[in-house]
């Protein structure tokens, strides 16, 4: 089954040009291309463009688009890791509007405000007792300053990136892996590039990180939701790293 470019940019609430612009650039071929010059789009090309839609509404650019859909052969997990930060972004929108109809409600009521009623949803320093406690204020400075620093392309493409990762390590246990494995740990250079993103973990930070993963259900459940033991796993893969490449 195929539909013309007329009929996908109709449904897709696009434009032909765009998606002659999408091809242009390698991102979005068509199926083929008729004798008339025009062009024809089969089901994998959809998904690939409901791809591209899903990150073009979370606010990523053409180029890191590019980048993210090169880093995802695998569509059915790339579409689960759409699925959740859509439902995350989703939730946050949800506190987000809950907290603004409290505040005017109580406006409207002339009724005291709360602190936690109206910055509800808004608090971007949930971890900062833990990151401080573990390895300093200055990890949790510099950390913050990078972060910051990230435009919201950067953003949301670090947290596809680690969903990449977990989905990828969760596979690796399933199918028998041990952590010292070459393919573990090709995954944990992944893992060790995507948090020197903010800043280079020593040896004892990228140990004591995989430890709370595996300790902390709040941080283990982020691997553990794509199968028991992930945390654990990643854990071990964690430390098995450190130990042949990373220095205190």
């Amino acid at each position: 089954m195929e539909w013309s470019i007329q009929e996908v940019a109709r449904r897709a609430g696009t434009t032909s040009r765009t998606l002659r612009h999408y091809a242009d650039i390698g991102l979005l071929a068509p199926r083929r291309t008729g004798a008339n010059g025009y062009r024809y789009y089969g089901p994998d090309e959809l998904v690939r463009l409901q791809r591209i839609l899903l990150l073009r509404e979370l606010g990523l650019g053409l180029p890191a688009i590019a980048e993210v859909l090169a880093g995802q052969q695998d569509t059915t997990a790339a579409l689960r890791a759409h699925l959740e930060l859509l439902e995350l972004e989703r939730d946050r929108l949800a506190r987000r509007i809950a907290s603004v109809r409290t505040t005017l409600r109580k406006t409207e009521l002339g009724e005291e405000l709360m602190a936690e009623d109206v910055l509800d949803g808004f608090d971007h320093t949930k971890y900062e007792k833990e990151v401080t406690e573990r390895w300093g204020a200055d990890a949790w400075r510099a950390s913050g300053r990078r972060w910051q620093q990230l435009g919201e392309d950067e953003r949301r493409a670090h947290l596809l990136d680690h969903e990449t990762i977990a989905r990828d390590y969760a596979r690796a246990l399933k199918d028998g892996a041990a952590p010292g494995d070459e393919t573990v740990q090709a995954i944990t250079r992944r893992m060790y590039a995507w948090q020197s993103v903010m800043a280079a973990p020593s040896k004892s930070h990228f140990t004591g990180l995989g430890e709370m993963f595996a300790s902390d259900p709040r941080f283990g459940g982020n691997y553990d939701k794509y199968g028991a033991g992930t945390a654990v796993f990643v854990r071990d893969a964690m430390r098995v790293y450190a130990e042949r490449h990373l220095t205190d």
